[in-house]
């Protein structure tokens, strides 16, 4: 597919904001796990209380790997999963990345904790970290109408695992709508909106608003960063590099769109809006190829014709 000067700026601008990722894992403990980070950054490894360690990059960066309470602990004896201790609940947590500097040793780091003994269960997931301090009020509000007018397709997409729905659940049609009705200018008026129907105090960390595929009780509760958190676990390290390029592409679309619509299209063929909507956002090129691919292997239909009749 060609690339226009056009698509080559988009790509440009999109690949250039910063992320970070929370890669949910069992099979190892958190301190191989940390040995394997060390090892592979060349890094010093320091142990955290509660068993948890993190580890110093020469560059200053600093990695975690933490217990996480929602990852059902196994390890394989004899080559079978069977039940562990909780040891062997792992989250790697990372510093702020770039995509273009960092996803080479990003993929590499995965390969390496997989190789280790590391694989993931339908428990584990992936949270992608976007920098906060890039949006406006008209980009967060631009963000909750591109996740909601896309929730079904992304859903079958990623196909997200059912027992993961609690804790990336689709964005509530009652929010849009009071979105929609009152049009928030302010960072405030947003946060009023989001925390609406909530009777938890929104300082808590664990706050229910944050379990959305798109969780913004990160943002207003001083972590400063809009979350993504539809992604199922997985140590494939092209399927990481795809969840973070749909993100930084997401992301990318809200930021620079004058308005977003929450209108769910209309879609006879699910691949085909698939790749369409990909391309809209930036997903075009040999460099996407992968992406893309990993992004409609699920769907149903022709990625090359609209009605699928015609295919």
């Amino acid at each position: 597919m060609y690339v226009t000067k056009i698509h080559r700026k988009v790509m440009k601008a999109m690949l250039t904001k910063n992320f970070g990722i929370e890669i949910e894992l069992t099979g190892i403990t958190r301190k191989k796990t940390a040995e394997v980070i060390k090892e592979h950054l060349n890094g010093k490894l320091e142990y955290l209380s509660g068993q948890n360690y993190q580890v110093k990059a020469p560059d200053g960066r600093i990695w975690t790997v933490v217990y996480d309470g929602s990852l059902r602990c196994q390890r394989k004896v004899n080559g079978r999963k069977t039940s562990a201790g909780k040891e062997y609940s792992v989250e790697i947590v990372s510093p702020i990345l770039s995509y273009e500097k960092d996803i080479d040793c990003l993929q590499e780091l995965v390969r390496k904790v997989r190789k280790a003994g590391g694989f993931i269960n339908n428990s584990a997931g992936i949270h992608i970290h976007l920098n906060g301090s890039d949006h406006t009020p008209r980009s967060l509000r631009n963000f909750i109408n591109i996740i909601y007018s896309r929730n079904d397709l992304l859903y079958n997409s990623l196909q997200i695992e059912a027992n993961r729905i609690r804790y990336c659940k689709a964005l509530d049609k009652n929010l849009v709508e009071r979105m929609k009705k009152k049009k928030p200018t302010t960072f405030e008026e947003i946060e009023d909106i989001w925390y609406q129907g909530y009777y938890q105090g929104r300082n808590r960390h664990y706050h229910d608003s944050r379990y959305h595929f798109l969780n913004l009780h990160s943002f207003f509760n001083g972590v400063g960063t809009v979350e993504l958190r539809g992604f199922n676990g997985t140590l494939h390290a092209g399927k990481i590099r795809t969840y973070i390029l749909l993100s930084l592409a997401m992301n990318n679309q809200a930021l620079t769109q004058k308005s977003a619509s929450t209108k769910k299209p209309q879609i006879e063929n699910p691949k085909f809006a698939m790749r369409t909507w990909l391309n809209r956002i930036g997903f075009i090129g040999e460099d996407f190829k992968n992406p893309r691919e990993h992004l409609v292997k699920h769907l149903e239909g022709s990625a090359a014709w609209r009605f699928q009749e015609l295919a």
